[in-house]
């Protein structure tokens, strides 16, 4: 993801879209498009079983880790310690659903 502001949004050239050409696709030409992209997401997810989580309070915590796991999350830019959080707490919830029988 890259942000820029509103100026430097302003100093970009025009693009250079034809957008006639998209107006004149209709729903069978979009839908034979998706259907032959073999990286298009299927249409019909199921969300029934989504959860919704709602952060608690994060803790500072002083936490000792591989250096090269470290590197790894780290290399993949900011948010890091989100992604590194995120796969702690998956794994606590695994382990939770095996407690539990789940």
């Amino acid at each position: 993801m890259v942000r820029i502001s509103v100026e430097d949004l302003k100093r970009l050239p025009p693009r250079k879209t034809d957008w006639s050409k998209f107006d004149a696709l209709t729903e069978e030409d979009i839908a034979r498009a998706v259907a032959s992209d073999p990286d298009a997401a299927p249409l019909d997810l199921d969300w029934s079983k989504a959860k919704i989580y709602y952060p608690k309070g994060k803790l500072p915590v002083s936490l000792r880790v591989d250096a090269d796991v470290f590197a790894f999350f780290k290399s993949i830019g900011r948010g890091y310690q989100t992604r590194m959080n995120a796969v702690l707490r998956s794994y606590v919830e695994h382990e939770i659903g095996k407690k539990s029988g789940k």
